[in-house]
């Protein structure tokens, strides 16, 4: 803006153009904005992103004895379409590998009571009521993945017994 711009400005937008310059730019400090729309002051001076030269890089280390080994081999050209045989040499361009835990299957040990006719007196005797037949249903490693998945997971002890019996069946003996 020019001074003859100015000079034609009435007092009132003069006052305003005033003010509008004492007031301070709005940032992230200043007020409700969010820090990501603060303009970089100094974007020359500050240091660039990623790993800094010198830096060795981490990796999670390949296995050198996998189970399960898949090649992918092409089957035919890109460019062509002309039939890739298995029998053409092939060298490894690249490896990744999917690492999985094996399936968990449950150990349901049955507790059976038995009872036997005595053969002296003739009575019958019921064997006494196992530990295993106290209190929960579930072994130690059960009970501490339910009370995980209650604690931490929020799922009620009741909906997990009830998966595992519509599964595997009555777990009270």
């Amino acid at each position: 803006m020019s001074r003859s711009d100015l000079e034609r400005l009435s007092r009132e937008e003069l006052i305003e153009l005033v003010l509008r310059l004492q007031r301070p730019e709005k940032t992230s400090r200043t007020s409700s904005k969010p820090p990501a729309t603060d303009r970089k002051e100094q974007r020359e001076h500050s240091k660039p992103g990623g790993a800094k030269p010198g830096h060795e890089g981490h990796s999670r280390v390949v296995s050198d004895d996998p189970d399960t080994l898949v090649e992918h081999r092409p089957e035919a050209c890109a460019c062509c379409g002309a039939s890739l045989h298995a029998a053409l040499p092939a060298h490894i361009v690249s490896v990744c590998e999917r690492i999985e835990l094996p399936a968990v299957a449950p150990i349901v040990t049955q507790h059976r009571r038995l009872a036997v006719r005595c053969p002296r007196c003739g009575e019958r005797v019921v064997a006494p009521v196992p530990e295993a037949a106290r209190g929960t249903p579930f072994g130690p490693r059960l009970h501490a993945v339910a009370t995980y998945l209650k604690t931490f997971q929020a799922l009620s002890y009741e909906r997990l017994q009830a998966a595992l019996v519509r599964r595997h069946g009555k777990l009270t003996p």
